[in-house]
């Protein structure tokens, strides 16, 4: 009979570390396709620095920063105004 290499009780530990080397992976990703501090070719290296203020607040001011611009920091907002708005 064959032996298992490992174990179902580890399965939630592979989940979270595939998961934390996915988001690691995007990241790296979007720096160097987006961020306009990286520079890959040799070309745009020896420029040097650039002054591209607004290619910086675009990737600063990407999609889920934008969306949340407008709301109010609050978690559990029904709550909050449950407990303060006086009736």
């Amino acid at each position: 009979m064959a032996s298992r290499w490992f174990r179902p009780e580890v399965y939630p530990l592979f989940a979270a570390t595939g998961v934390a080397v996915g988001i690691c992976g995007f990241q790296l990703f979007r720096n160097i396709t987006g961020n306009p501090e990286v520079r890959v070719n040799k070309a745009g290296r020896a420029a040097g620095v650039l002054e591209n203020h607004e290619e910086g607040k675009r990737y600063a001011m990407h999609g889920l920063r934008s969306f949340v611009s407008d709301k109010t920091p609050e978690i559990m907002p029904a709550i909050n105004k449950f407990f303060t708005d006086p009736k």
